[in-house]
């Protein structure tokens, strides 16, 4: 059959750096035509001696210093990378390996976006397509930022653009590290002599360094020689430089076209120039946008699908040949950009849930997004796809293309959040709770001043600059205490503070570059956490379900476990939770979603946050409800109400079902990263379990979410081991003894054994890694014994503390590591209860 090349991409990073840590360019830049057609050949005999039918991915490495290649890997199935090749070409790779997977040809499957070709063609790119990696480094300060063969990253993002300088410039800003440039601060502050030196570190931000490098007069060929980056690559971010050497010097008209062709901001020329377009009387310059054919203009295409270009100054705007329904309103939505901890794939499901919901409703549905992983840049989602940035900028040129009736901030997480107040500054109809909402929710002074109002309890709680106020205010409040900046999402650098110290150290890391907004300090509150997503339409609200996290407050409700619907609040604290949330929604004026987390503690019900926008569990309660919450929040914000849509208010009925969700964490890819679970979130994805009883649906989840649940069955030692602080040590007498009752064996540190024995709870004594003595910590955990780690104690971000060294050699040894007394106690649960994967049965909750 036919076999064809749908996108041929290189690493920007030298082999030795997994593909999805590379920067990846398309098509290849620096390769020769003969190099390239000798690989292409090679990869398309080696997809028809395996006899594929479908998808096939080939990687393949060539030397820098002669024609000589080998292969490296062949995945012969669709992989990480069709996406992204997909994306960059607009050929729907996943689509047509299905239509020959049931028996179609490539001949004989037409071309979505010509309509007149057919799959057998090969895409053709007239434009530079990179993908760029987002990393957790942000999160985890102190893990080891080193890349390799094995993968790191948590998402991309993708840039379209005519050169390689606009699409770098459009990645770099679009991956949300908070830059505009190819300058990373960090790298300023280095000496020559440091700078060169880090030019061999392979981490994640060698590109930052090579620039630095470049800007302290390091030659091409002494980089090249260093970092084995190919010269092509190099030069081309000289030509960054040069152009903002060149700005530096004082801006012209001629200048600051190069600049915007090489996919510079205004405010960035403006910042590197030091003055201002309109005192150099320079009009701003609008990009138009261009279209992804897939034929490089061979053939008219007919998918709406763009990028925007900064090219020459009459360049044609092809978006406007598809603006055909003059009668249909336009809404744009944006989306969620790069997946990282925190804002993942949740958003974008909420994106694309709402663009089906506008096009039912008769609008024309815009998205623009730059992540090549999700479902809102397939290319027929919406009506118009742009995949660019979402900065301010970005969007006031789509803006000005599209001319949109309304926006959508509310679905695409923080990223779609925090243009929110550019829209409000724009005059931008912003459809959905209003922007002075958002900011009373996240505004201290105006969230305390709206629960007052309301009569509902929050954690004491301050705001404060300087780690001198932090003190302060800990030493009123009294410990522990938890703290995080305002305005961020996923718990991005939140902490629980014990002592001076813990503040210290937080303020140091939180104040290392600017604060545009607070720290928040608030009185820590042991007790159950609840979460509910409420929908409101103004006068009538609806909750789907209240959710209650087995982990007690203190961890991330990203990364607890979660049950719905509640197991163990009372009646009475329910109606509370009902009642708060009535009022929260419309003081709030609220008109779609929110997200509201509470604690109850001492059977008293607090506030812990209000998120007037959707969340990662919308989708989860969305699923096990069948309450669509996004269709129908899309509905009430162009104006359908609850009552119209047929919907009740108040508490949605309960199944006849248990639905527990399960964190999933990726630390073993992470190194020097603490396990211990706490306000910041960790998790990067989860797993649901459904079942008629809590137990089985727990057992579904933990399963899923690759917990082994071994049990001691004779044939080989079983252990727990115990390693828990001061503060635990009271509650993991009933826990131990759950486990010895199951026949593990149980071992612990010097003070926890001689507690348990004490309370007649047979246990092995086992020195800790600072007091060097076999049988140590470290020689247990290598013996295989052990099967779970039950540790508690010290937490903290320093790899160098015995605590962190025990959670981390769980981690390398595979064995399951439990931080919260709460999770062991559940897992204890399954154990007890005897089931195997043969027990699980299966459930239709529609029919239940």
């Amino acid at each position: 059959g036919n076999v064809i090349t749908v996108c041929s991409m290189e690493n920007v990073d030298p082999v030795g750096v997994h593909t999805g840590d590379s920067i990846v360019v398309a098509p290849c830049l620096t390769l020769s035509e003969k190099d390239f057609q000798m690989m292409r050949t090679a990869a398309l005999n080696i997809v028809a001696s395996l006899g594929i039918e479908g998808g096939c991915n080939v990687q393949l490495a060539l030397s820098p210093d002669s024609f000589e290649y080998a292969v490296i890997e062949v995945n012969p199935r669709v992989s990480r990378s069709s996406a992204l090749a997909s994306k960059a070409t607009g050929y729907p790779i996943a689509k047509v390996a299905t239509r020959i997977a049931i028996g179609y040809s490539l001949d004989e499957i037409p071309n979505a976006i010509t309509g007149k070709t057919y799959a057998c063609f090969e895409p053709a790119l007239d434009y530079v397509v990179i993908k760029f990696p987002r990393f957790a480094f942000d999160k985890f300060v102190y893990a080891k930022k080193a890349l390799g063969t094995q993968m790191k990253a948590t998402g991309e993002v993708m840039s379209i653009g005519v050169s390689f300088e606009e699409a770098m410039m459009k990645a770099v800003r679009g991956v949300e590290l908070g830059l505009d440039t190819m300058t990373k601060p960090v790298f300023e502050k280095l000496t020559d002599e440091e700078v060169i030196a880090k030019l061999s570190d392979i981490d994640c931000d060698r590109i930052f360094c090579i620039f630095e490098a470049i800007k302290r007069g390091v030659s091409t060929e002494e980089i090249c020689r260093i970092t084995y980056f190919n010269k092509w690559f190099i030069e081309k971010l000289r030509n960054l430089y040069n152009i903002e050497q060149d700005l530096a010097k004082g801006l012209t008209e001629e200048k600051y076209l190069l600049a915007k062709k090489y996919g510079y901001l205004d405010r960035t020329i403006e910042r590197i120039s030091g003055q201002k377009l309109i005192d150099k009387n320079i009009t701003k310059k609008h990009c138009v946008y261009k279209l992804v054919d897939t034929c490089a203009g061979e053939f008219e295409a007919l998918t709406p699908y763009f990028y925007g270009v900064n090219g020459g100054v009459d360049e044609e705007n092809e978006a406007f040949e598809f603006m055909r329904s003059p009668e249909k309103k336009k809404v744009i939505v944006f989306g969620s950009g790069p997946i990282r901890i925190g804002q993942g794939i949740e958003f974008d499901y909420c994106s694309v849930h709402c663009v089906w919901a506008l096009r039912e409703m008769g609008y024309e549905a815009i998205i623009v997004n730059n992540n090549p992983e999700t479902v809102s840049t397939d290319f027929d989602t919406g009506d118009r796809l742009y995949f660019d940035p979402l900065t301010p900028e970005d969007i006031d040129n789509l803006i000005n293309t599209e001319k949109p009736w309304g926006v959508v901030v509310q679905f695409g997480g923080q990223t779609a959040i925090k243009l929110t107040k550019h829209m409000q500054e724009i005059g931008a109809n912003i459809l959905g709770t209003p922007a002075d909402s958002i900011d009373a929710a996240e505004d201290r002074e105006r969230f305390d001043a709206l629960l007052e109002k309301c009569e509902i309890p929050r954690p004491e709680g301050m705001t404060v600059f300087t780690t001198a106020e932090a003190l302060e205010a800990a030493k009123t409040l009294g410990y522990p205490v938890l703290l995080r900046p305002s305005y961020v999402l996923g718990g991005q650098n939140m902490i629980i503070a014990h002592c001076d110290s813990d503040i210290s150290e937080y303020m140091e890391i939180i104040t290392a570059t600017k604060l545009d907004n607070p720290v928040l300090i608030d009185k820590y509150l042991t007790g159950i956490e609840v979460e509910v997503d409420a929908i409101c339409d103004g006068e009538d609200f609806l909750i789907p379900g209240i959710m209650e996290h087995i982990e007690r407050a203190g961890v991330h409700s990203g990364d607890s476990i979660s049950v719905y619907p509640a197991q163990t609040l009372t009646e009475r604290v329910k109606k509370v939770i009902i009642s708060y949330t009535e009022k929260l929604a419309k003081e709030l004026k609220v008109i779609g979603l929110v997200n509201i987390q509470y604690v109850v503690h001492n059977l008293q019900v607090y506030v812990i946050e209000v998120n007037p926008r959707s969340s990662r569990t919308v989708p989860y309660i969305s699923k096990v409800t069948g309450v669509q919450m996004v269709d129908i929040a899309t509905k009430i914000m162009l104006g359908q109400t609850l009552k119209q849509q047929g919907l009740p208010t108040g508490l949605f009925p309960e199944g006849e079902y248990i639905a527990v969700k399960v964190p999933v964490f990726s630390f073993e890819k992470l190194h020097d990263v603490d396990t211990q679970l706490g306000p910041e979130m960790k998790s990067t994805g989860e797993t649901l379990g459904i079942a008629k009883t809590f137990k089985e649906a727990l057992f579904k989840g933990l399963l899923a979410a690759g917990f082994k649940l071994n049990k001691p069955n004779g044939d080989s030692p079983r252990g727990v081991l115990f390693s828990v602080r001061n503060s635990d040590k009271p509650e993991i007498i009933e826990l131990a003894g759950r486990f010895e009752k199951l026949g593990f064996d149980i071992y612990a540190t010097s003070g926890t054994a001689s507690l348990l024995n004490r309370n007649m709870i047979p246990a092995n004594f086992v020195y800790r890694i600072n007091e060097g003595k076999p049988p140590n910590i470290i020689s247990l955990l290598e013996s295989g014994k052990i099967d779970y780690v039950v540790s508690t104690s010290e937490a903290g971000r320093n790899p160098a503390l015995d605590s962190v060294k025990i959670r981390r050699k769980s981690v390398e040894r595979g064995v399951a590591c439990l931080t919260s007394i709460d999770t062991a106690n559940a897992l204890a649960d399954c154990l007890e209860s005897g089931m195997t994967i043969d027990d699980v049965e299966m459930v239709d909750i529609t029919k239940i």
